[in-house]
């Protein structure tokens, strides 16, 4: 399981709205070089990452606005699922947390997992998205609507289908 946390000098509707716009995402994730929505609840991703470029679809599977968005992997090889959840710190600051499970392909990406190299990768990402937030004066647009566990397409792991952020009631890992 990795988790990281970061606090964002934005006001959390700000901060939720612009995590939202999944297209941006490449401008502050290393190694995402698209993600396109698909559907309501549905995202194609294609990475980059070492010169090894996957697609792969991911589905939204809990999506309270201003709260959490959790989501899975489906189909094209990649097994990750993952919930950020969003709380005010104060009326300008909002704490965004981010656990994920990833399964790792092949020894090359099994060594960076034992190595923390995907840890810090997260982490990274976070401080980008931190400073892709702060550096502007609202977000670049925003998807607001619910989508409800039950909502999902396909059999549900336990759990909902991602895991519970860190001091959300999941144990650290």
């Amino acid at each position: 399981m990795l988790h990281d946390t970061v606090r964002v000098n934005a006001p959390l509707r700000q901060v939720y709205d612009q995590w939202t716009r999944f297209e941006e995402f490449p401008r502050f994730m290393h190694g995402v070089a698209a993600v396109e929505r698909t559907g309501a609840r549905h995202l194609h991703w294609r990475t980059n990452i070492a010169g090894v470029r996957r697609d792969f679809d991911a589905e939204i599977v809990d999506q309270l606005p201003d709260e959490r968005i959790a989501w899975r992997s489906v189909g094209g090889g990649v097994h990750q699922r993952g919930v950020v959840t969003f709380t005010p710190v104060d009326a300008r600051h909002t704490r965004v947390r981010l656990a994920m499970e990833v399964e790792p392909e092949g020894a090359t990406e099994r060594a960076a997992a034992a190595l923390g190299i995907v840890s810090a990768r997260v982490s990274g990402d976070l401080q980008r998205f931190k400073h892709f937030v702060e550096d502007r004066h609202a977000a670049t647009g925003a998807e607001r609507g619910r989508v409800r566990p039950s909502e999902a397409t396909g059999p549900q792991p336990a759990g909902g289908g991602a895991p519970e952020a860190p001091g959300r009631g999941a144990p650290p890992a």
